[in-house]
């Protein structure tokens, strides 16, 4: 039990150094925005350095201790997830769903890692937060750029908005993404045992009130 215990979260810790020092190499090495972009394949897969301040795809929560809350909302979800994960182990769960799993940890920390610290590690930080800790801006720079442009007006609350079609992401991101459509499309044979088990406590309790 013990060997897949570090099995499985070893999967999580890997993502988060692999997240961690993609970060740390475009911190080092790129110039924010598109004076720093590098093209991967053409120029519809680049690398484009940047922060993300809040929640996914740039939102954020819009008051002096919003990112603080945020950032601890984060804390808990990661503690759930682990715990979740470990359970997972113990009761010899599929493989799959416990790997998809492990994913999301390893992902759910890696942007953790730079809410908490990169206020104060690298100072990105917004001007007006009430603190350097907790308040640290997400490194993206994976960059899938199929279109952008500004949106027709006639569209209700974006008309007129300048926007990409898809987001700037990071490993940690692609991670969960990845984890989270692979429990979408595989999740009948995931949860088919909790299932089979659950059949098989109804059937019982039939048989006991005959």
């Amino acid at each position: 039990m013990k060997n897949q215990i570090v099995k499985y979260f070893l999967i999580t810790f890997v993502i988060i150094v692999l997240d961690q020092v993609v970060k740390m190499l475009v911190y080092y090495n790129m110039d924010m925005g598109t004076k720093g972009q590098i093209m991967i394949f053409g120029s519809w897969f680049k690398l484009h350095y940047l922060t993300n301040p809040g929640m996914a795809f740039g939102m954020k929560l819009d008051f002096v201790y919003g990112k603080l809350i945020l950032t601890v909302f984060r804390i808990g979800a990661m503690i759930a997830i682990g715990y979740y994960l470990h359970m997972l182990i113990v009761k010899n769960a599929n493989k799959g769903l416990t790997i998809c799993i492990a994913l999301i940890l390893g992902g759910a920390i890696g942007n953790l890692i730079d809410s908490i610290f990169y206020g104060v590690w690298f100072d990105n930080a917004p001007f007006d937060a009430p603190s350097r800790w907790f308040h640290g801006q997400v490194i993206d720079m994976f960059y899938i750029d199929i279109w952008e442009g500004y949106l027709p007006d006639w569209i209700p609350l974006l008309g007129g908005d300048y926007m990409a079609l898809w987001p700037v992401f990071n490993i940690a991101d692609a991670s969960i993404f990845v984890a989270i459509c692979f429990i979408i499309i595989y999740q009948k044979r995931y949860f088919k045992k909790d299932e089979e088990e659950a059949t098989v406590d109804v059937n019982m309790e039939q048989t006991l009130n005959e």
